[in-house]
């Protein structure tokens, strides 16, 4: 869903880069789609008190009620484009991936060096072709591909924000402490960009 860049642009703006004025030109311009678009995103935030539009553009208010909103309206299992079974452990898996963006626990990983829990899936931003690296075999999926967009691409890793909502929208215990331990994390860069 095109909206989602909107959401993903403002949150890694304000988290990571610590900015707090937008304008949906300049966001239209960065996500890749229309003025309209991003208007459309915009309208449940601004119905909520997430953000505060202003004369040349806007504010976020409530940046950890957006975050949650975009968590749960984010369906990550309609970006599956592939999943298979692989015998190797997740650090092998994870070697021995092409370039990709990863995300879930492995983006955790990446992103913080550490991890608060064991886990057994890898889960990334990519292609199909993945699929020649690690071919379709039955069992239960450990290698899951998901959908990269235009917009994902201009990321060298997954940007918090994301991490929180594809974390928040996979069901197994240790995705929990995971989301635990990232929530913490954005709590603290919330407080040092809004107080």
């Amino acid at each position: 869903m095109k909206i989602e860049r909107v959401y993903r642009e403002i949150l890694f703006q304000l988290l990571e880069k610590k900015k707090n004025f937008f304008s949906q030109k300049k966001l239209a311009e960065e996500c890749g789609i229309s003025i309209g678009s991003v208007n459309h995103a915009l309208k449940p935030l601004e119905s909520m008190g997430a953000i505060e539009k202003k004369h040349m553009g806007f504010r976020v208010l409530d940046a950890k009620k957006m975050l949650l909103y975009w968590a749960s309206v984010r369906k990550l299992q309609r970006d599956v484009v592939y999943q298979t079974h692989s015998d190797a452990p997740v650090e092998e898996i994870e070697k021995s991936m092409p370039e990709v963006v990863f995300t879930a626990y492995s983006g955790y990983k990446m992103l913080f060096r550490s991890v608060p829990s064991d886990y057994g899936e890898v889960y990334v931003y990519g292609d199909e072709h993945i699929a020649e690296r690690f071919p379709l075999k039955k069992g239960k999926p450990n290698v899951i591909v998901l959908r990269m967009d235009e917009h994902l691409r201009k990321f060298k890793s997954v940007p918090m924000a994301q991490l929180f909502a594809d974390l928040w929208n996979i069901n197994t215990w240790y995705a929990q402490e995971f989301l635990k331990a990232l929530e913490a994390k954005i709590d603290e860069h919330i407080k040092r960009v809004l107080g």
